[in-house]
């Protein structure tokens, strides 16, 4: 898969990096998580944890993942560490669970030991369950705040996601325990569920924090219509009725407009659809040049967005990566500001971006 050799130097608008291969082998890995102690955390949506330690893929998963759903897009998702992860080796991650006869996005959290995860948790479900196996969303980000969010998918039944009482297509926020937010945008309304922060998402598979704390994330359009957002408290994204996407077959416009007072509107838009999966957005010192940037990561696109967002609302994109040929699932940068990349197919990869 891996059309360069380890090591090649490549030259971008403005950086040179080389890309190390680190693991192969992966399972569609969906997920990394860098640990304090030097190794590598990946989940594979067939529902392992995998361990990668002085750069080698261990054969055994780690024990305790519970029995995911692994069929069509479900499976096993996103990690994110507490963020006093070193002292209490709390660990939450994100799944397709199998309720009755369809499933939904399940957040848990377990205690990561030795040989793998202890006293594993329910934080919460996207209720209802149901029998698709497309759009679960499934990213996990801590705020500044301390809360955690997560994103669920709209289940390719789109109004889900305009509905206030249905937690599909939607970003949550929770406490670390799982509890509602006394704070939380529509805590006592009737009409809506109070775990909801913001509504009218399709299927949000990428998440990260700016430096100022902000939530951006990145969202799958129909046929185009790709988003980028900032995630912002009580706002309404407008997926299915404002959106630039169109439908499959028809290239008929989805929904109303584009465009729309009451409805936050994309910073970004892609279009063809480059089926945006992982978001990093860069704070490192091995690449000055890539300060601020965001790193987003294509299925459909077959690389690594790198946006610099302008102060007049225009962007500019450069295409990282296109010499993998390969699906870029998940986007990381660990304390020294390289990049890590995770392919999404049968014998996936683990790349790392080093400086030039």
């Amino acid at each position: 898969m891996l059309a360069l050799p380890s090591m090649a130097q490549i030259q971008s608008e403005k950086a040179t990096y080389r890309v190390v291969r680190m693991a192969e082998g992966l399972e569609n890995p969906w997920a990394l998580a860098l640990l304090p102690d030097g190794r590598l955390l990946v989940t594979e949506r067939p529902g392992r944890l995998r361990v990668i330690e002085n750069g080698a893929l261990q054969p055994n998963p780690l024990a305790g993942v519970p029995e995911v759903w692994a069929r069509g897009q479900g499976g096993l998702f996103d990690l994110a560490l507490h963020p006093e992860f070193q002292s209490n080796r709390l660990l939450y991650f994100s799944y397709a669970a199998p309720v009755g006869n369809g499933a939904l996005t399940r957040l848990a959290r377990a205690r990561l030991g030795a040989a793998g995860l202890e006293n594993v948790e329910t934080l919460f479900e996207s209720t209802p369950a149901v029998s698709s196996a497309r759009h679960f969303g499934g990213r996990i980000v801590f705020g500044r705040d301390g809360k955690v969010y997560l994103t669920t998918g709209d289940r390719a039944d789109d109004m889900r996601s305009q509905d206030g009482r249905d937690l599909n297509g939607k970003l949550v926020r929770l406490e670390p325990d799982g509890k509602v937010p006394a704070d939380n945008p529509y805590l006592g309304r009737s009409d809506m569920r109070p775990e909801i922060f913001a509504l009218g998402l399709r299927n949000t598979q990428g998440m990260a924090l700016d430096s100022n704390g902000a939530i951006w994330g990145a969202d799958h359009g129909a046929q185009g219509g790709d988003e980028l957002n900032s995630l912002a408290r009580g706002q309404n994204y407008g997926w299915p009725i404002i959106t630039h996407s169109r439908n499959y077959g028809s290239g008929t416009q989805i929904g109303e407009a584009t465009s729309r007072p009451g409805y936050a509107d994309p910073r970004v838009i892609w279009t063809p659809s480059i089926a945006p999966s992982g978001l990093a957005i860069y704070a490192g010192a091995a690449f000055p040049g890539w300060q601020g940037s965001m790193l987003v990561g294509a299925l459909r696109g077959q690389g690594l967005y790198r946006i610099e967002l302008q102060a007049d609302g225009s962007h500019r994109q450069e295409r990282l990566l296109a010499e993998l040929g390969a699906r870029i699932r998940d986007v990381r940068v660990d304390p020294q500001g390289r990049v890590y990349v995770l392919t999404d197919a049968r014998n996936g990869i683990l790349a790392r971006l080093d400086p030039g």
